[in-house]
């Protein structure tokens, strides 16, 4: 079926996803929709027809056909910024890793961050400060949904910050409780500090945004933050093992690449001259090296192509409609206990509960063994967790509940 942008059901034909089932965990790994699949095979025959030329041609030839650049033109499309300003990785975790291993914290200097981070986000400020120095702050921004809001949150956020705080590392959109946090006031608030800093002590400000990139109608560009890292290969639909690092223009400066770089001339000469590379680090220094899979770095131009012909607003306004009709219904469950704020503007597509007396994994293989694939968050306190997005109806939402109903 031809794509009709303004039709849910032409746009969920797109996508090869069983029919069997409900698929309520989006937020996982993306089924790839039909111009990207049709993406990584031309790109994949012609690897497979001519590998030499074809690299050579589209990677190291001339720098206007080189398609990594066309990549970062369609990616600083959707963020706001400029291609400049992108550096290509193979996830979230990558970009992050290569952000924090790359800020070097003098030893008087912290990263604040929070009790709410996923494994590989607190793991990787952990490994970098391990490696270089500095310490580690973790604050709680909110105990549950009633406690959310941009002014307690940004209020938990100011008092918390010292002197010492070099680094402001926060998570768009929560995870394990499907929270999403007011990242441009957070934003205004560490303009706000640093205007009385020193540029080495003025605070840098790292967002781990990954379910809030492709589901929410904010441009990276307008947030506020120094550093966004995000996989392309979740809300953007794009192909696995992809992803993107944005950085305000002048940020790259502070980073140090850890990986070698093919896409950018300078480090390769200024090897064969035996010199170390001139002038400050760009993004393109800190995208990660090495012959990757390019038929999927590649395809993620049509991934960003195929939700700008839907529209970003739509889209936001489709996960919002979707998972404001799951958050509705499991409240009135007098067995359910929603960790998931119910107004739109503190959550995105992620959806988390408890259920009374059961345990997480048990409720989602009884939702399994009635087609429909939820999950439980691996955290240590362990949720049910939901994830509605453009495959979704609201017939399938309502499955959801009749089933969730019989589990009181």
């Amino acid at each position: 079926m031809k794509l009709d942008p303004k039709d849910w059901a032409s746009v969920r034909a797109q996508f090869r996803l069983s029919p069997e089932y409900v698929h309520i965990s989006n937020f996982f790994l993306a089924s790839n929709p039909r111009p990207v699949r049709e993406a990584m095979d031309r790109h994949r025959q012609a690897f497979d027809e001519n590998p030499y030329t074809y690299l050579e041609d589209n990677m190291f030839a001339r720098p206007e056909d080189m398609v990594w650049r066309k990549v970062c033109e369609t990616a600083a499309d959707y963020t706001g910024g400029r291609a400049e300003d992108i550096a290509l990785t193979t996830s979230t975790t990558q970009g992050l890793a290569m952000v924090y291993n790359g800020l070097r914290l003098r030893p008087d200097q912290e990263i604040l961050t929070t009790r709410h981070e996923w494994y590989t986000h607190d793991e990787a400020m952990r490994l970098a400060v391990v490696k270089w120095g500095g310490s580690i702050r973790r604050i709680d921004l909110y105990e549950g949904p009633e406690d959310v809001s941009t002014d307690a949150i940004v209020g938990r956020i100011e008092a918390a910050i010292k002197p010492a705080t070099r680094i402001l590392a926060m998570t768009w959109v929560h995870s394990g409780t499907g929270v999403r946090l007011p990242l441009k006031e957070i934003g205004d608030l560490v303009a706000r500090v640093n205007r009385q800093r020193d540029e080495a002590d003025r605070i840098i400000y790292v967002v781990d945004g990954v379910h809030g990139f492709g589901c929410s109608e904010a441009q990276v560009a307008s947030l506020g933050c120094d550093f966004f890292s995000a996989g392309t290969h979740k809300w953007i639909l794009g192909p696995h093992g992809t992803g993107l690092v944005w950085a305000r223009e002048g940020q790259w400066a502070h980073i140090t690449p850890t990986i070698p770089t093919i896409m950018a001339a300078e480090p390769a000469n200024a090897w064969r001259q035996e010199r170390d590379p001139q002038g400050a680090t760009p993004a393109a220094w800190v995208s990660p090296g090495g012959f990757l899979a390019f038929e999927n770095q590649w395809g993620m131009i049509e991934a960003f192509e195929f939700i700008k012909q839907i529209g970003r607003k739509r889209i936001a306004d489709r996960v919002a409609e979707l998972n404001g009709r799951l958050k509705e219904g499991l409240a009135k469950l007098p067995n359910v206990y929603l960790h998931t704020p119910r107004s739109a503007a503190f959550s995105a597509g992620i959806v988390c509960c408890d259920v009374k007396g059961r345990d997480p994994k048990d409720v989602v293989a009884r939702l399994k063994a009635h087609k429909i694939i939820a999950s439980a968050t691996p955290y240590r306190h362990s949720t049910v967790r939901f994830s509605a997005g453009i495959v979704n109806t609201p017939e399938d939402i309502d499955k959801t509940l009749d089933v969730m109903r019989t589990l009181g």
